[in-house]
């Protein structure tokens, strides 16, 4: 192609020249002005094909541009939810910022029967049944150490406050405010959901142990627990003018830990002052609570003020458990001799399912979960308990009885939050305030209770 464009060009130039037809006639001079003007027509070709060439020769391709490696992918992290949900036998929700929910309730249903001789009200035989408890109520906790828990007791057609009452927590110092259990007994202070029998030793009954309204504080230790409050009367007692006493509890408890062994020994102090109201009355119920009959009794007499005084052991090792109470009240009567009574426990208990143990936390026994519950396949946990009770109402003149319970339990726990006890004591009673039918007032009677559990 470069070849046609320098023959083109040249034949243009060409015809420009004069003709030659008079080249003959040329000078010399002339002559040596066409050579010039032909070389340098020469020039400009050899110039224009140079730059012919470079334009169509084809250039080397332009390397690749470089394309960085995409950055690894940051891992995904999944933001905190807003809301957690957990399960413990009904669902608790949580909040990033601290707050928490949480329902909370329990049934329980009783048959039970006692068989006393004939003529003592209300023991003579025959079953009954009672919704022994059935609360509902919430707990949770609020920003900044704070928690709450409000509780009713709504069994037998009546509505009862039962917990009522603030926590702030800092470190192990816990204050509490509201309606809630002073610091008394072992037995007393372990929940009704997780007692060996199906009532509580006969002197936390007789002594008139029961919540309070009251302000407490709770230290923790590892090993030492201490717990102290002062406390007026029960909240569902709160409309009478009358009830206007004044106590302050107090309880230590040492639990050290020896390998897989948990030791429990403690003692508490109660002292109330009645004011408004200057009577007692000391009187249990036999061994179970569908009878309203109370065969020891002191009856109500007049006592300005009251004091206790509580020991307490235990002993936990694998399935195993021991545990002893003491307590003596005495009562304050002016102007007499004041009366000093005495109940007091002992019971061994052995669980019997592999890998299942009575549990003890923060100075008191706590459920008993099974590991192999029945919708795993598993019995759930079983546990065989003995007691030997005892309640001594005589004194400084007042003759309110003596009882003796032996008493034997089976509990069975298909599944953490539903449990079924059934308990069998035989009562033998001395200077019973109920006499029998022929004017005995030292007979025996026999208990036997059955209840069925659920909670949440």
């Amino acid at each position: 192609m470069r070849h046609l464009f320098a023959a083109s060009l040249l034949a243009t130039t060409m015809l420009s020249l004069p003709s030659t037809a008079h080249a003959q006639a040329m000078s010399a001079d002339e002559a040596a002005a066409l050579r010039a003007e032909l070389d340098a027509l020469k020039a400009k070709v050899q110039t224009l094909e140079a730059r012919l060439d470079a334009a169509t020769t084809p250039s080397a391709p332009a390397p690749a541009p470089v394309v960085a490696a995409p950055a690894p992918a940051a891992p995904s992290v999944t933001a905190k939810p807003a809301t957690e949900i957990a399960w413990k036998g009904a669902p608790e929700l949580k909040t990033a910022d601290g707050w928490s929910f949480k329902p909370r309730g329990r049934l329980q249903v009783d048959v039970a029967s006692i068989d006393a001789p004939a003529g003592v009200t209300g023991t003579h035989g025959g079953l009954a049944t009672e919704f022994r408890r059935a609360y509902l109520g919430m707990e949770g906790k609020i920003p900044g150490g704070f928690g709450y828990r409000i509780e009713a007791d709504f069994a037998n057609s009546a509505v009862d406050l039962t917990d009522v009452y603030l926590t702030y927590a800092t470190g192990p110092l816990t204050v509490t405010a509201g309606q809630q259990k002073p610091f008394w007994s072992l037995d007393e202070l372990t929940s009704d959901l997780f007692t060996s029998m199906l009532e509580r030793a006969a002197f936390t009954q007789a002594f008139g142990f029961e919540r309070r309204v009251g302000l407490s504080a709770q230290y923790k230790g590892k090993a030492v627990l201490l717990q102290g409050g002062v406390f007026g009367d029960n909240a569902n007692d709160l409309n009478s003018d009358s009830n206007n006493s004044v106590s302050l509890d107090a309880r230590a408890i040492w639990m050290p830990k020896f390998g897989n062994a948990q030791l429990h020994l403690g003692g508490s102090g109660h002292w109330r002052n009645i004011n408004d109201a200057p009577a007692v009355r000391y009187a249990p119920r036999p061994f179970v609570h569908t009878t309203n009959s109370r065969i020891v009794d002191t009856g109500t007499f007049n006592a300005t003020s009251e004091r206790g005084l509580g020991v307490e052991a235990a002993a936990l090792a694998g399935p195993f458990h021991v545990a002893g109470e003491g307590f003596w009240q005495t009562a304050r009567r002016p102007g007499l001799a004041d009366p000093t009574f005495f109940g007091g426990y002992a019971e061994v208990g052995y669980v019997l399912t592999r890998g299942d143990a009575r549990i003890y936390k923060d100075g008191a026994f706590d459920r008993l979960a099974p590991s192999r519950p029945i919708n795993a396949g598993g019995p759930g946990a079983i546990e065989v308990n003995a007691r030997y009770d005892y309640l001594d109402l005589n004194d400084a003149g007042i003759v309110g009885g003596r009882q003796q319970t032996f008493g034997v339990s089976l509990v069975w726990a298909p599944i953490s939050y539903v449990r079924l006890t059934a308990n069998y004591g035989h009562l033998m009673f001395e200077d019973a305030t109920i006499g029998s039918a022929t004017g005995d007032r030292d007979y025996s009677a026999d208990a036997f209770g059955l209840r069925t559990q659920i909670d949440f």
